[in-house]
């Protein structure tokens, strides 16, 4: 491995993601095992900008490994789009001597972590830190398990009044651009449909599916929205298919950022660390302008451009399953 590295930075941006903190623990410790110093930028690449970093040490990473959130914070940063934002946050990393940055983010932290790479001699990993597992490059993205087990509660509970009253639930959860987090909670939960963006949507066949349903005698029902899906989210699908059938009594959940929030699982902790230490490894490497990522249970390396194209493949045959077991 190079000896020539000595000083690294990581930040937090965009949505918060549970795992983001044992990530965080990770890159500090294993970089301090590789005699590196430190440094953690608070609000993302508005601190980058703004001068906003605190050293990093053994202490600072304590009993945070089963903490949700990101003890770094996170935020926007319109400024840093520019060039003279980047300016700045180049200038800042300069001050204090820092030469690379790892960034713990999705597809938009990765485009802009790239401009800025190009840019500046200024090495970059990127971590794929979102709940919505929406990257190449990747097989899990470091909260997507837990925040898919949060789903799966949620639905549990709703389903217990659901069969109480007679109710048909929609229930809405994230993923604008992908249904991972539906389709798998969908499966899990044993819900009548799952409605994603990645497939037409049609209201003739939901209202059919559930007539056929309600003809086996079904009293409840669960039908989970990605909040994406063409039809416009759980609201306007429920209004939609009300006009067509009035089987059931019918009720919208929106689970909103619940799904963000918590301790993270297991996997997500064992995710985070695995790819902590991968990311201080493939620097002293030399590796640039590059995402670590897990598929097949082995750490590989994507360049960041491939892994922020967001158009990662959703396994279409989850959907068949869906549509089987949904009887």
């Amino acid at each position: 491995m190079s000896t020539q590295l000595k000083k690294v930075a990581i930040l937090t941006s965009g949505g918060d993601s549970p795992g983001m903190n044992a990530c965080i623990r990770a890159l500090v410790r294993s970089g301090i095992y590789y005699s590196l110093e430190m440094w953690g930028v608070v609000r993302g690449y508005d601190g980058l900008i703004q001068g906003d970093y605190q050293p990093m040490d053994l202490r600072s990473v304590s009993n945070i490994i089963n903490r949700g959130g990101t003890i770094l914070k996170s935020a926007r940063s319109e400024e840093f789009r520019t060039e003279a934002g980047m300016d700045k946050a180049y200038h800042q990393l300069k001050q204090r001597g820092i030469e690379a940055l790892v960034v713990i983010g999705g597809d938009g932290s990765f485009r802009g972590a790239f401009h800025f790479s190009n840019r500046y001699d200024i090495k970059v990993i990127g971590l794929p830190g979102t709940i919505d597992n929406d990257l190449n490059g990747t097989d899990f993205t470091i909260g997507y398990d837990t925040a898919t087990n949060t789903v799966v509660d949620c639905i549990d509970k709703i389903r217990d009044t659901a069969d109480a009253h007679n109710r048909l639930f929609f229930i809405e959860v994230m993923g604008r651009d992908a249904g991972y987090i539906a389709l798998h909670a969908g499966i899990a939960a044993g819900c009548e449909d799952i409605l994603i963006p990645e497939t037409k949507t049609s209201i003739d066949d939901l209202v059919d599916n559930l007539k056929k349903g309600r003809s086996r005698n079904k009293t409840s029902g669960l039908v989970i929205v990605a909040e994406g899906d063409e039809e416009g989210g759980a609201y306007e699908i429920a209004r939609k298919v009300q006009a067509q059938f009035d089987g059931y009594e019918m009720k919208v959940t929106i689970l909103g950022h619940i799904q963000r929030g918590g301790s993270p699982s297991c996997f997500d902790r064992v995710l985070a660390s695995r790819l902590g230490v991968a990311a201080i490894e493939g620097l002293l490497e030399g590796k640039n302008r590059m995402m670590a990522g897990l598929i097949n249970n082995q750490v590989v390396f994507t360049p960041l451009t491939q892994a922020a194209k967001n158009s990662s493949s959703l396994d279409h045959d989850l959907f068949r399953i869906s549509k089987i077991l949904s009887i």
